[in-house]
């Protein structure tokens, strides 16, 4: 079983009896210290991911003790300039080790549900909404004269169709098939 959990600002995997090396705290060595923003928790079997943070879960750890971290050497220099800063940095580090990871009440994240959109209460403009839709639709009937339109115009030739494209002020027929040039001249 393992947890990512966030403590003093960093994420780390941790295990139960896992040492790990975190920012300085502030408890005293030998304390107790529980870590609740646990993110991810794997218990062999499931996964849980939390959103951000999973509820009920957390780490608990104690407080080993307090220590300074290895020597960062910080080196700048300018070459031919005659520009050389050489600094030191020891981060200030707390040795904690994890004593368990507290999943209870811990809940698989539920998959986001689509909103259901609320009833629009009815009033005039969207009385007036339908209708118009409802006149929009209306010229369907028209569809059957275009389809013997249509039919009329397989019998022809390219070029026919190309001077009847023109008479129709239709562009770029010059590319077009023959397939092309009836589809867009029964439109």
């Amino acid at each position: 079983m393992y947890a990512i959990v966030e403590m003093a600002g960093q994420q780390f995997k941790v295990a139960k009896d896992q040492k790990v090396y975190v920012h300085r705290l502030q408890t005293e060595e030998g304390k107790k210290v529980t870590f609740d923003k646990v993110l991810l928790l794997d218990d062999g079997k499931n996964v849980t991911i939390g959103a951000p943070v999973i509820d009920g879960a957390a780490v608990e750890a104690k407080v080993v003790k307090h220590l300074k971290g290895d020597k960062v050497i910080v080196f700048k220099k300018k070459r031919r300039k005659g520009y050389r800063k050489k600094n030191g940095h020891r981060q200030y580090l707390t040795e904690i080790v994890v004593e368990g990871i507290v999943a209870k009440g811990a809940k698989k994240a539920a998959p986001a549900k689509a909103k259901t959109e609320k009833p629009v209460a009815k009033t005039e403009t969207t009385k007036t909404v339908k209708t118009e839709a409802k006149k929009a639709a209306a010229p369907k009937k028209e569809a059957a004269p275009k389809a013997k339109a249509s039919a009329d115009l397989t019998g022809k030739t390219v070029a026919e169709l190309k001077e009847m494209a023109k008479a129709a002020g239709i562009t770029g027929i010059s590319s077009m098939k023959k397939a092309e040039l009836i589809e867009a001249l029964s439109k």
